[in-house]
């Protein structure tokens, strides 16, 4: 038995009513359908209660008997054609269940649809004609799901087999319109490279690693490509913190164009932080943007940088200043990457967990400190659920504010001081988790003392982080370096910073900090 909702969403005509009890009967769940749901409330078809009532009131019952139904057990749930046209309903959705898009060509819709005098948005003199309006303007709310299948071929059986297959992936929405995309959580499954590439149908492949995954990792990696009979270029950098510059992203622009890379082409990510931001800005610049996917082998990459599309390299100056949002096709985290990651590398990596329960979840907070000792010692069965619970976090901030205008900011915790004395140290001392913890803890002192931030709760954050092998004492030098390159922070509105604040554990907001102040603080 499945055990989340399964949401079946889509157009008028696309076979949502009745796949429902074929998908049902196979996951030995009960089924709903919405509308008719409504029908038997209302004692009254669709098009009656939309001329009596109005479409406005129409969908909020459609809403309220959805909201109902994913307040109960897991079911099978057909969806109206415009249930989940509303962005909450929508998202609220995507949090609660596996939420599968049926789609079908207009002129098919159009004749399942049967007597037009039942479907109030089809009346009139050209229904085809509206029919593919009314698909084109809803494109970014069918787009926004765990996977879309098209049943122009009425084949429910098979249909239902699909469904059933994406239930079966879980996979991680992050919901951006027709940029949508998902991550799959996965172990020990090269082969779920292989089918993220596939479905792309990419022309051509350029493979992006560095020379220190490529040791581990090589086999992975080529169980990944094998199956794939499209040509490649595999480039591999060279590894760090310090080897992401222009230089790096210069070496994957010459290889892709070397290699006859066209707008078709399909950029692929393995490895960590360094290699996913340097991967992805060279694929949102090449040919003015192609396709990527990440395969991020870090804890890091996997719970923070490959999600979000944040792409970019470094600079003199500061960290990651120049760079370009290009969100990837999807996203493949497979925890066997983490057999071989070396130990100062996974502890580094739980910086960006903690950060993220600071910010946005007490419940992994806690959870982080009752199983921090398993969690060192790589047991897949605590990894899986933890770092599953740090990505949904990162993929909900991202759909509400997907290039940083306001909450996504609030994932800057520690980083402010985290990035300053990583360019301090000239990106070779430090690595980015470690920076980032000490960044933590020195940004929660500073925020209690100023009487923001919940008493105690630095020094707890200390502890966990210490549990996780994480050490935050930094030298009173390396500070000191580091006070000029808080001014260059990317964050900075003229003389002022948007600092992120914890009230209080899983609380946090934004404050304008002056710059010179925060400066100040580092001695």
């Amino acid at each position: 038995m499945a055990s989340s909702h399964i949401l079946l969403s889509g157009f008028m005509g696309t076979g949502k009513t009745s796949l429902a009890p074929v998908v049902a009967e196979r996951a030995g769940l009960d089924w709903l359908d919405v509308d008719a749901t409504l029908e038997r409330r209302a004692n009254a078809t669709v098009a009656e209660v939309w001329r009596r009532d109005g479409e406005r009131a129409f969908r909020e019952r459609e809403k309220e008997i959805l909201r109902e139904a994913l307040a109960g057990p897991p079911k099978v749930i057909a969806c109206g054609g415009g249930t989940l046209l509303d962005r909450a309903a929508r998202h609220e959705a995507l949090d609660r269940a596996i939420v599968v898009t049926l789609t079908a060509s207009p002129e098919v819709c159009v004749k399942r649809a049967g007597d037009l005098a039942t479907r109030p948005n089809l009346v009139g003199p050209d229904a085809l004609g509206r029919a593919k309006e009314l698909l084109a303007a809803r494109a970014d709310a069918y787009a926004e799901a765990h996977g879309m299948l098209s049943t122009d071929d009425v084949d429910h059986e098979a249909i239902a087999e699909a469904v059933l297959a994406i239930v079966a992936r879980a996979p991680i929405a992050v919901p951006l319109g027709v940029r949508s995309y998902t991550i799959d959580l996965v172990h020990d499954r090269p082969l779920a490279i292989t089918d993220a590439l596939a479905a792309l149908g990419p022309s051509t492949l350029v493979v992006v690693t560095d020379a220190h995954v490529f040791r581990s990792q090589h086999r992975r990696l080529e169980a990944a490509m094998h199956p794939l009979p499209i040509p490649g270029r595999l480039v591999t950098l060279s590894p760090g913190e310090s080897n992401k510059t222009v230089a790096a992203a210069m070496t994957i622009w010459d290889g892709a164009l070397g290699s006859g890379v066209d707008r078709d082409s399909v950029v692929l990510a393995f490895g960590g932080g360094v290699v996913g931001d340097l991967a992805g800005f060279a694929a949102a610049t090449l040919l003015r943007g192609i396709r990527f996917v990440q395969a991020p082998t870090t804890l890091l990459a996997m719970v923070d940088a490959s999600v979000g599309g944040k792409t970019g390299f470094d600079h003199a100056t500061g960290k990651n200043l120049i760079g370009a949002f290009h969100q990837p096709r999807a996203v493949v985290v497979d925890l066997a990457n983490l057999d071989t990651l070396p130990e100062r590398e996974l502890r580094a990596g739980w910086a960006e967990v903690v950060k993220i329960a600071l910010t946005s979840d007490k419940e992994l907070f806690l959870r982080l400190e009752a199983e921090a000792d398993a969690l060192l010692e790589r047991r897949p069965e605590s990894l899986s659920p933890v770092v599953r619970r740090a990505i949904e976090l990162k993929a909900r901030i991202v759909r509400d504010d997907e290039t940083e205008q306001g909450s996504r900011a609030l994932l800057n915790l520690g980083h402010t001081f985290g990035h300053a004395l990583e360019a301090a140290t000239a990106f070779r001392e430090l690595l980015h988790g470690e920076a980032v913890a000490a960044g933590l803890v020195a940004e929660l002192e500073w925020t209690t003392v100023r009487g923001w931030t919940a008493a105690g709760l630095a020094e707890r954050t200390k502890r966990l982080l210490s549990r996780l092998g994480l050490t935050v004492d930094v030298s009173r030098v390396h500070w000191a370096a580091a006070k000029r390159f808080v001014r260059a922070d990317k964050k900075r509105s003229v003389a002022r910073l948007r600092l992120p604040v914890v009230r209080e554990l899983g609380v946090a907001t934004l404050e304008s900090v002056d710059a010179l102040t925060l400066e100040a603080a580092l001695g």
